[in-house]
């Protein structure tokens, strides 16, 4: 491995080290369904979007309140030493990305046959902590008190 490989992924792995991420592969509910929820909670605060899911009608919503849950526990096996509440968790990105496509076909009038596509998609979450970047920008700016 070059050295321009080896620093590039030692940024990757900088970049990735204070952040959660939680992903859901082939989740059975179509992409645009996921999408509206996830532009719901997408920049808000953890407690915030959990009280969104938690209330909300959409099937999806179950699904993605389970994947929050699940984000919140990969940050904290990887910040064992300090508290959620204090950490002031949210979301930084939520996408959703179509997954495979069972194809069927469903026979139509006069001999023909319709496509049945039953999606499913990929869902990413990342969580960021808005205290631990304070910090560590005022570190690199020097406007430490």
């Amino acid at each position: 491995m070059g050295s321009r490989k080896r620093l590039a992924a030692e940024a990757r792995k900088e970049a990735v080290r204070d952040v959660a991420i939680a992903r859901l592969i082939d989740n059975n509910t179509s992409p645009r369904k996921c999408r509206y929820m996830a532009d719901l909670v997408r920049g808000k605060d953890v407690e915030y979007a959990l009280n969104i899911l938690k209330y909300s009608k959409k099937e999806s919503s179950i699904k993605i309140r389970k994947l929050l849950l699940s984000a919140i526990a990969n940050w904290q096996k990887k910040h064992e030493n300090e508290r959620i509440e204090d950490a002031g968790l949210y979301i930084k990105t939520i996408f959703v990305d179509g997954g495979t496509m069972l194809r069927r076909l469903r026979y139509a009038p006069h001999g023909r046959g319709y496509r049945v596509r039953k999606r499913s998609n990929h869902i990413t979450l990342i969580l960021d902590s808005k205290i631990i970047n304070n910090i560590n920008t005022e570190e690199i700016n020097g406007t430490e008190d």
